[in-house]
């Protein structure tokens, strides 16, 4: 008999839950779709992936979990072979290739979600343009900035990226680090919605206009973008609909114990006020 809980490890400081929407939208809608098969969903938040594999370890020892949901795939991710090894039916979400061996996949686009962002950003007439990064050892992170830098250079401007950690604090430090430079960029693309809202306050507070002297774009639209002021331009994906999609992978791996893969639809961009015409 099985033990009726797929379960879901972020490895991420607790305090983010309650400050990025992304996550608990995805939860939502996991736990939306799960419920109405009898089954929930176990999360366990972790600091680190050595004890999100410790907790593979224990689930698989005491076959408390029917599934796992794995999130954040870095490069040459070793959690990928531990719950093979393990055993455990996997749903990975937002890995960087459309295939994995052994796994089910729910597939994001990343690289072409960031070549329209910056497309649109280019006709915009922005010729430098900086990025704000997730960590550089995530996979998705990395599909953005190749993406990120090769539009660039095919469309004749300059890329910059600074590394950030989704966090308030180094979203401000990299909004500083940018637009403190000599030639700044004239626009700004975050890898989420709290650093692009805290760029919004450093570019307020060196007396810049948003978007007269510097345009911003966040990546996963929220609340807080449509409530910033101006409210900022982003790159949206219904993301509790992303984890209906998420539950259904499961649900369809353990009836069939065979592993498929399904594209998420790809993120829109929804222009805001944070976003101009480059005039000077």
């Amino acid at each position: 008999m099985g033990a009726d809980a797929i379960g879901l490890v972020l490895a991420r400081p607790a305090r983010m839950l309650g400050l990025e929407p992304f996550f608990m939208e995805l939860i939502g809608g996991i736990e939306e779709t799960l419920s109405s098969d009898d089954r929930s969903l176990l999360l366990h938040v972790v600091p680190d992936h050595d004890a999100e594999i410790a907790a593979y370890r224990r689930w698989g020892q005491g076959r408390l979990v029917d599934a796992v949901v794995l999130v954040n795939l870095v490069v040459d991710d070793p959690r990928l072979d531990v719950l093979r090894t393990l055993g455990i039916p996997t749903v990975v979400v937002g890995g960087p290739e459309r295939t994995l061996d052994g796994v089910a996949h729910v597939w994001i686009d990343n690289a072409q979600a960031m070549r329209d962002a910056v497309g649109y950003l280019v006709d915009l007439g922005h010729a430098t343009i900086g990025r704000i990064s997730g960590p550089a050892d995530l996979a998705h992170t990395r599909s953005r900035t190749d993406a990120f830098l090769s539009e660039c250079a095919a469309r004749g401007a300059r890329g910059v990226v600074v590394e950030g950690d989704y966090a308030e604090a180094s979203g401000t430090r990299a909004a500083r680090t940018l637009l403190g430079r000599n030639d700044p960029p004239s626009a700004l693309v975050f890898d989420n919605d709290v650093m692009a809202v805290a760029g919004l306050g450093v570019a307020h507070e060196l007396g810049l206009s948003v978007p007269g002297d510097v345009s911003l774009l966040a990546w996963d639209d929220s609340a807080l973008c449509r409530l910033a002021h101006p409210p900022l331009t982003a790159m949206s994906l219904d993301v509790h609909a992303m984890g209906v999609q998420v539950a259904d992978a499961v649900l369809n791996l353990l009836a069939s114990g065979r592993p498929t893969t399904s594209s998420a639809p790809l993120p829109r961009l929804v222009a805001r006020g944070s976003t101009a015409r480059r005039t000077r």
